[in-house]
């Protein structure tokens, strides 16, 4: 199995995970010329892509989603919530999900679980193989047992760390918009993605890589910091996913 990124951040999102013939898009919040751009940028064709599955309805995350599906016939699974939204619910290929139960797209499962967020039924996504696990989570305001069941013991962690809590409290950002990316249904700061991850199984991880870092409350070095402390690991170990350069294919074996 292999993950990579096209992007990661509040200007557009997009996760491509891979299982032999089988390769999956999770969201897409970029214009249809630069998600051909970036997934050429990964060696892949839109033609390549098995599904895009959908976290949640917000535009950083789906606004591309339509012209890709309808161009390249895709199809795009999502929560009956988010697929009431009007980007996605006159799609041809949309098929629902249960963020409570598992399902299966070629040779990859999928296990969704819910996540607290500021949408209609977000979920995200543990994929797996049937013996390897990579573990996707980002857009949640607070982690919860449910969450920490599902991520641990997994070989790869693709984990919010959005904000560093003192930047966010001091910057320019509205009291209303603070309000809500520090709140229960907002964004994981540093400090709880590093409180999650001490909470997990990491004994078999071999990725962590930081995902949805706020370009104007976050650092990579302070997301890097944190979570490096919470696992006992160097901060170059850890993995950013950049919000124009994406992040490179990683193995896991």
């Amino acid at each position: 199995m292999r993950f990579a990124s096209l992007g990661s951040g509040s200007q557009g999102n997009g996760t491509l995970v891979e299982k032999d013939r089988t390769c999956i898009l999770v969201d897409c919040g970029f214009t249809l010329a630069e998600t051909e751009q970036r997934l050429a940028r990964l060696g892949k064709r839109p033609e390549d892509i098995a599904a895009i599955v959908i976290s949640h309805e917000h535009g950083d995350h789906v606004s591309g989603v339509g012209p890709l599906a309808k161009k390249y016939g895709m199809a795009v699974w999502a929560t009956a919530g988010a697929a009431q939204h009007n980007w996605l619910r006159r799609l041809p290929t949309l098929q629902r999900f249960s963020s409570h139960r598992p399902f299966v797209i070629g040779d990859l499962q999928v296990q969704p679980f819910p996540v607290p967020h500021d949408a209609r039924e977000p979920a995200h996504f543990v994929f797996s193989d049937g013996v390897r696990k990579i573990g996707v989570l980002t857009d949640t305001g607070s982690s919860t047992p449910h969450i920490e069941q599902c991520l641990t013991g997994c070989d790869a962690l693709m984990l919010e760390s959005n904000h560093d809590s003192d930047m966010l409290a001091n910057g320019a950002y509205t009291k209303k918009l603070k309000k809500r990316v520090a709140g229960q249904y907002g964004h994981l700061s540093n400090r709880q993605s590093a409180e999650l991850l001490s909470k997990l199984d990491c004994s078999k991880l071999q990725h962590l890589v930081a995902m949805h870092l706020s370009a104007k409350n976050n650092t990579p070095q302070l997301a890097r910091e944190a979570l490096s402390n919470a696992l006992g690991c160097a901060p170059d170990w850890i993995g950013i996913a950049d919000q124009d350069l994406g992040l490179e294919w990683r193995k896991i074996y």
